[in-house]
């Protein structure tokens, strides 16, 4: 395969790559007048017709006849001149020369907008509408993209036009509703691959070919939807090698605090770990409704949301947070509990004969309303009855064996 080739009546004009092609070459061609893109598999190989009967031969030709029939239901599904299919690049021709399979689409410009998150709320919801209709036009009819991420959507502006659309590309990955490819055979991405999705591939029992679904885009989908409103992906514990790992292992992805609300809520469903608890894209639509969801919020640190209500979020990362103390040792003291109040307010002690302590300083600005003053370390003299002298352990493993510290309450 090289430029000036003629394969399958289309002669190539630019020289074969695979950049971006992952098992494929591909090249611009024309044919007719008319120019074209046009993708080389690099496998399956398809046996001759006439080759020798063999145990190889038949898988070859068993994985080959899986392969055509695959493709070949997809372009009969997504036809290009399918009402409101405007936005999505579909195959015009398929066939094989050789023992090689070629595909070939209309030749599109392949320049993509780099920063969506640079765009203004609407245009940012104009944007994902139309990536939302298309994705919601290929599950209309049971067919899973199976390959979404940025590289495959084209965001882009005609001349004259108000609003940047996005060109959904590439359906070389696409399946069947519950039926996928074996998983050695199956493609995609890790990194916006959707947890069922990693598990099948991981062979791990618990997730079978029924279990993916239309849902796996959606969980994409929502971390395309994450990258293009603040220009990357959620954050995980780095302990995983993608969003959908960490999912599988029970932890919740950290949203962008700055998204909406209503975003925020979208989004934690859309990558949930079970398919059955993302939303539809018809949900997905709906909530997009209102440009304001688009937008970023730069909230005070004192009303911000956390990332992610299982996000395990330090207290000493906050400036007005008090260290927690160590394992083993009292904790800081601070206001009674109502026990201990209950306790002491019921019958009061007498004063003890010792001196009480120096003053701990003046109270902060921000400190709040003291308790009543604790009392001496030392046990109350034997002068008086006290009617609490029958529980007297209780009040001081409560009150501790130490002096005030210094700014407590």
């Amino acid at each position: 395969m090289k430029k000036g080739d003629v394969i399958g009546g289309y002669r190539l004009i630019s020289e074969p790559t695979n950049a971006n092609g992952g098992k494929c070459m591909w090249a611009f061609a024309e044919k007719d007048g008319d120019q074209y893109f046009i993708k080389r598999f690099l496998e399956p190989k398809r046996p001759r017709d006439d080759a020798a009967d063999s145990p190889s031969v038949r898988i070859r030709r068993q994985l080959s006849q899986e392969f055509e029939d695959r493709h070949r239901t997809i372009m009969k599904r997504l036809r290009p001149d399918a009402r409101g299919g405007g936005n999505l690049v579909l195959a015009t021709d398929f066939f094989h020369q050789g023992s090689t399979y070629y595909k070939v689409t209309e030749r599109i410009d392949t320049s993509s907008l780099e920063k969506p998150q640079a765009l203004e709320p609407r245009h940012k919801m104009v944007l994902l509408k139309t990536l939302g209709n298309s994705l919601k036009q290929l599950h209309d009819i049971e067919i899973v993209h199976g390959d979404l991420k940025p590289l495959n959507v084209l965001v882009q502006k005609r001349d004259g036009a108000a609003f940047h659309t996005a060109k959904l590309i590439d359906f070389d990955d696409s399946y069947v509703s519950g039926s996928p490819p074996e998983p050695d055979d199956i493609a995609g991405d890790s990194v916006y691959g959707a947890p069922e999705w990693r598990r099948y591939m991981q062979r791990d029992g618990s997730a079978g070919p029924e279990h993916l679904t239309c849902a796996v885009d959606v969980f994409a989908l929502g971390l395309m939807t994450h990258v293009y409103l603040t220009g990357e992906l959620p954050h995980h514990d780095k302990r995983y090698g993608s969003p959908a790992d960490a999912v599988n292992a029970g932890e919740q992805l950290d949203l962008d605090t700055r998204l909406s609300d209503e975003m925020l809520g979208l989004l934690r469903g859309m990558t949930a770990r079970a398919p059955g608890g993302r939303p539809r894209m018809d949900g997905f639509l709906k909530a997009l409704s209102d440009p304001k969801v688009c937008a970023l919020q730069h909230r005070r640190p004192s009303t911000a949301k956390p990332k992610s209500p299982s996000a395990k979020t330090s207290s000493a990362k906050t400036p007005s947070a008090k260290p927690a103390s160590a394992p083993g040792t009292a904790k800081p003291s601070g206001p009674r509990t109502s026990r201990i109040k209950t306790n002491l307010a019921s019958s009061p002690r007498p004063r003890a004969s010792t001196p009480p302590p120096e003053p701990t300083g003046p109270a902060t600005g921000d400190a709040k309303p003291a308790a009543p003053p604790a009392t001496p370390p030392t046990a109350p003299a034997p002068s008086a009855p006290d009617t609490s002298a029958e529980r007297p352990s209780r009040v001081r493993i409560n009150l501790g064996d130490r002096r005030p510290r210094p700014g407590s309450s």
